[in-house]
């Protein structure tokens, strides 16, 4: 089974100012119909029907659900989706937060994980790893996306905020480019997903408050989200099946 992955901009979409355009979150103040819209387009364009694009209600928490079906209802209180169902595509939300995107091909096993400063302090990724090991997967195997999100450069953070992240997450520690205590949330993840033994980390170097053509809530407040996706390919499944 093969591995896929996207991760969309903030161009192409049906809301508006503030908005503009591709806002896929239901939770900033859009319209909802142009948020759903915007989600239906999503689907198809990763061909998809629109209840097999599953969406999470992000809560900062190192909550994991485990999807099993196709579904039109957003999934309650979570941070994290893992599935072994072909064709199913998982969704994370961010606008500077990380992406978090986890597979073993071998074993059919995907994840999305919203990984904020929050989530990542308390371990939402580890959680995330053994879930993924309980539904057949081999840390050794999987390997890991991180998508756009606020980059250590602009991440400025109060100097006690810095130390404790840095307590739990080490390597999360950095400095701006003005001086002052900044965070790396995506260093930090990227050194845990390495410590704990998976087989590669692959990095969208993109800073979401530096590239407009991204959603940062720390440069506007008031924005939309993007979203990054994976799911693994039916149609490999189908062709590995006809032997």
């Amino acid at each position: 089974m093969r591995a896929r992955r996207v991760v969309t901009s903030r161009t192409g979409g049906a809301s508006v100012a503030p908005y503009d355009s591709f806002n896929l979150g239901d939770h900033v103040g859009d319209d909802l119909d142009a948020v759903l819209a915007n989600r239906r387009r999503l689907a198809r364009e990763i061909g998809v029907e629109p209840d097999h694009l599953v969406w999470m209600e992000q809560i900062h928490s190192r909550n994991v659900t485990v999807v099993t079906e196709p579904t039109n209802e957003v999934i309650a209180a979570t941070d994290a989706l893992v599935t072994t169902v072909p064709g199913l595509a998982l969704a994370t939300l961010s606008a500077d937060c990380v992406p978090v995107l986890l597979s073993d091909e071998s074993a059919g096993v995907i994840a999305a994980v919203h990984a904020g400063r929050v989530g990542a302090r308390i371990g939402i990724v580890p959680r995330v790893l053994d879930e993924m090991v309980r539904q057949g997967a081999e840390v050794s195997r999987i390997g890991a996306f991180l998508g756009p999100a606020a980059s250590g450069r602009q991440y400025e953070v109060p100097a006690h905020m810095r130390a404790d992240v840095e307590k739990h997450l080490p390597g999360s520690a950095t400095r701006t480019v003005k001086g002052t205590p900044g965070l790396d949330l995506r260093a930090g993840i990227r050194k845990q997903l390495l410590a704990a033994g998976v087989s590669g980390v692959a990095e969208d170097p993109r800073c979401t408050i530096e590239d407009k053509a991204l959603f940062s809530h720390r440069r506007e407040s008031v924005t939309g989200r993007q979203a990054a996706v994976i799911w693994m390919d039916a149609s490999s499944v189908d062709r590995l099946g006809q032997g």
